[in-house]
């Protein structure tokens, strides 16, 4: 399930919290700094497990928010690594799962502090920051939509 969906319009700008957004086959979510963005070749949307940031906060000692991370998507009830190389669906859009999008400097700068090195912010999240997706059919994602392995049988 979709738990909550951040965009930034503009990269390195605060992350905006929104209840639907609009995607674009091949271009992703209209209104993010990544739409169109060919430096991914078509990984196109983010998504990671509200899980992986619960355990990382539990485990740290730390309060996090949901949109730390900085990926677009955050859902609950899926492993997402199992996501990679296959196709899914998010309600009726349909996805491909073409990377982990594993933890990278800028994240471990952004989950430091004073008692939790940036190296260990990088190790908290290794196969546990999400995975990168191309969006395959156009529509809309909104907070509360299922995710589907197969396509739903209610989706044309």
């Amino acid at each position: 399930m979709i738990e909550a969906i951040f965009i930034a319009p503009k990269p390195n700008c605060k992350q905006q919290a929104l209840n639907k957004i609009i995607v674009v086959a091949s271009k992703g979510i209209i209104g993010d700094r990544n739409y169109d963005h060919h430096r991914w070749h078509g990984q196109n949307i983010t998504l990671i497990e509200r899980e992986n940031i619960d355990e990382f906060n539990q485990q740290h000692q730390q309060n996090i928010a949901l949109d730390a991370t900085r990926r677009n998507l955050i859902t609950q009830g899926l492993s997402l690594n199992d996501l990679v190389g296959k196709e899914f669906f998010i309600g009726p859009i349909k996805l491909v799962g073409t990377e982990r999008c594993e933890p990278c400097l800028a994240l471990s700068k952004q989950l430091a502090t004073k008692t939790l090195s940036k190296q260990q912010a990088l190790k908290a999240f290794i196969a546990k920051a999400g995975i990168r997706a191309t969006v395959l059919s156009d529509g809309e994602i909104t907070v509360g939509m299922p995710i589907y392995i197969e396509k739903p049988q209610n989706h044309v």
